[in-house]
């Protein structure tokens, strides 16, 4: 009986492996669809789910994905796009993180939020829909709200922390642990038709220096709305800063901070 990496190679197309093939792989194994696309990358082939990804990411780029493990804080408007776009890309751990559950003045901007999951947990929910997008991407919900107590315990072990919080202390919190544990930060923030974007290192303070004389406890959405758009845009530039650390390819956006104004489409860099 053949193992699974020749059984895996006897049935690629050149170097693609189509999904019926994992799931039979993964039936005729008894492995996880994770441990097939695991299985595949190390080996020279490529899920055919990521083909289109080629033209921009080689084999050994889509491994690295596979084996990076990111936290989302925020499972909302940012969040659930931000899980979603992850997922698809191929980051094989996201840990998302968020104490709330759905309500209906969650429905016109976040991703994850459906009539049917009103009342649940937004992290039950993120597991859910990256289970049905990716199942060969491992998600590790955490129901619980993220602060010093516990934010070094949560990032244990991530390669990048992504925020896509709505209060300005936690944030700010938030920085503080990624500086302990030498975890490069992308910050994302919207109000209205205005979205916010900054990725920061180990050893600077961009997000601490852009917020050292706003001490409100939450950020400026509260005043200027959420429309559907915003969060969608400015959770994708975050993503893409995702992507450029964690290949480190690309120029981040370090020690300046994007300003993006949709209502002009205006985008501005500010120096930090």
């Amino acid at each position: 009986m053949p193992d699974l990496l020749t059984w895996l190679k006897e049935r690629a197309k050149d170097d693609l492996l189509l999904w019926a093939d994992q799931l039979s792989a993964a039936n005729r194994f008894k492995v996880s669809i994770r441990e097939v696309e695991g299985t595949a990358l190390k080996n020279g082939l490529l899920p055919a789910r990521y083909q289109r990804n080629r033209n921009m990411l080689n084999l050994d780029d889509q491994l690295k994905l596979y084996n990076s493990k990111v936290a989302v804080i925020g499972c909302g408007g940012l969040g659930g796009y931000i899980i979603e776009e992850l997922a698809r890309l191929g980051v094989g751990t996201i840990v998302a993180v968020d104490p709330d559950v759905f309500e209906e003045h969650n429905m016109n901007r976040q991703l994850l939020a459906t009539p049917d999951f009103l009342g649940i947990k937004k992290v039950a929910a993120a597991a859910r829909r990256v289970d049905r997008v990716n199942p060969a991407v491992e998600l590790l919900p955490v129901g619980l709200a993220f602060g010093l107590d516990n934010g070094t315990r949560i990032l244990e072990n991530c390669h990048v922390a992504v925020d896509a919080l709505d209060s300005i202390a936690v944030r700010l919190e938030l920085a503080e642990i990624c500086q302990q544990l030498s975890i490069p930060l992308v910050h994302g923030a919207i109000a209205g038709w205005y979205g916010f974007l900054m990725t920061q290192f180990p050893g600077e303070r961009t997000l601490q220096k852009f917020f050292a004389h706003n001490s409100q406890e939450s950020g400026l959405e509260k005043h200027l709305g959420n429309p559907s758009f915003t969060p969608a845009v400015v959770a994708s530039l975050e993503v893409a800063e995702v992507c450029k650390v964690l290949l480190n390819q690309g120029t981040p956006t370090r020690r300046r901070c994007l300003s993006i104004d949709l209502y002009d489409m205006e985008f501005v860099e500010i120096e930090c």
